[in-house]
């Protein structure tokens, strides 16, 4: 088969990594190199590439570079982030945030706040299917309970982030189980069962480890909080796990919220503007990298640095052992490449299933790892959409949350262990 890869289109990949996590590095805080800075020269970086011996001209360059960045995929995922700022705002200042803390500081033990936080996050996940929709609903209350306990802002961010990944993970209805299992021609509950096995020491480990982390309240304090402002939340949460599309929902949560702002007086009709907007502001540097990822990973594509990842990295299998760690490892670099798991998995599905097939993995297991290891380096990526929202919301810088995803670094650890000791295995389907 001819080869089509070629390692100069991943030149804007390794720009981005010199420039974010070098300068991070050297300086001691990543923080001294925005994302959007980072991701406006990787682009520009991305836009002189050419090939050799086809060279085309700077405008289709361009053109290549605003189909990616207008991908239909791209183009929601901002208006979720836009409206998921507005809900945040609103609920700030109607009190729905505030309500929604203090309720769960005076029914749960302090040791039990992200313990809590966390197992709400894997339930509302695995629910909707969706961890953008987990991440914008979980991580106001998130803020919140920081704002109370004293805890660090990046360990609250973290602990959503991780319940996010879990039910992207394992969700029927999640992208990355339809895509895995469609791509490996297996069963959703097959699937299913392979990750839960392999996350479930997972979860309890990161229970240990968060309820250890977790913080003290005020002693003796009592927590006012007012149900009616919680309703905004409620409704988010039911209208997701009935299925509602997750537009509709943050719009439906976000007029509940403005109704019940105007009427206990938290803001007037005029002044609601101002609070949508204020939202909407918080989400413009988020939005605008995902739409610069989009234009860098349709770039990379289009002059062969997807493909040489897919060339060199399957070129080096001899096992049925190293087949799977090199199924594990090409949806990975996918992953790191495209900022997107569910395309990471369509991307690399078809080649998986064959290398499955020619070193006797079982298909089962492929889907589980494709699914495992993209859902979990997209909770450790900085510039990956759930980490890019929360960050948002918080208001922090999105690698300062990385250090604290612990599920996404136990469900890798995990995954490797599986690997090794080759297990679970599940019995051949008759």
């Amino acid at each position: 088969m001819e080869k089509k890869g070629n390692i100069r289109g991943l030149l804007p990949l390794m720009v981005f990594i010199i420039l974010y996590a070098g300068a991070g590095l050297f300086l001691g805080d990543f923080s001294k190199m925005p994302l959007l800075v980072a991701f406006v020269i990787t682009s520009g970086v991305a836009i002189t590439l050419n090939n050799k011996d086809n060279p085309i001209s700077l405008n289709d360059r361009i053109d290549i570079f605003c189909k990616g960045a207008g991908d239909p995929t791209l183009i929601l995922m901002v208006v979720i982030f836009i409206l998921a700022g507005a809900f945040y705002s609103v609920a700030n200042a109607m009190g729905a945030v505030n309500s929604t803390v203090n309720l769960g500081l005076s029914l749960l033990p302090a040791k039990m706040l992200l313990p809590g936080l966390f197992l709400v996050g894997c339930a509302l996940s695995f629910s909707m299917g969706t961890s953008m929709g987990t991440v914008s609903a979980l991580t106001p209350v998130a803020v919140g309970i920081a704002t109370e306990t004293g805890i660090t802002l990046p360990l609250v961010c973290g602990v959503v982030v991780g319940g996010a990944m879990f039910g992207d993970n394992l969700s029927f209805i999640s992208d990355t189980t339809i895509a895995a299992t469609r791509t490996q021609e297996v069963e959703m509950r097959d699937k299913f069962r392979v990750n839960f096995l392999i996350v479930l020491p997972a979860v309890l480990i990161n229970l240990v480890l968060i309820s250890m982390a977790g913080g003290s309240g005020v002693v003796g304090k009592a927590y006012e909080y007012n149900l009616i402002n919680i309703i905004p939340y409620i409704s988010i949460i039911i209208l997701a796990l009935v299925g509602l599309n997750v537009i509709y929902t943050l719009g439906t949560g976000i007029l509940i919220g403005l109704v019940i702002g105007i009427m206990n007086g938290s803001f007037t009709f005029v002044e609601t503007f101002g609070v949508l907007q204020r939202g909407m502001g918080w989400m413009e540097d988020i939005s605008m990298i995902a739409i610069l990822v989009g234009g860098v990973v349709a770039t990379m594509h289009h002059f062969g640095g997807i493909d040489w990842l897919l060339e060199n990295l399957t070129s080096r299998i001899k096992s049925k052992k190293g087949a799977e760690f090199g199924i594990a490892g090409l949806v990975s670099l996918l992953d790191l490449a495209t900022t997107n798991n569910t395309v990471a998995i369509i991307t690399a599905g078809p080649l998986a299933k064959d290398i499955a097939d020619e070193f006797g993995v079982d298909r089962r297991r492929a889907a589980g790892l494709l699914d495992l290891f993209a859902s979990a380096f997209q909770g450790l990526m900085p510039y990956a959409g759930q980490l890019l929202m929360a960050a948002g919301m918080a208001k922090i810088s999105p690698a300062s949350i990385v250090p604290y995803s612990w599920y996404s670094m136990l469900m890798l650890v995990m995954g490797c262990i599986a690997i090794m000791i080759n297990k679970p295995n599940l019995k051949k389907a008759k």
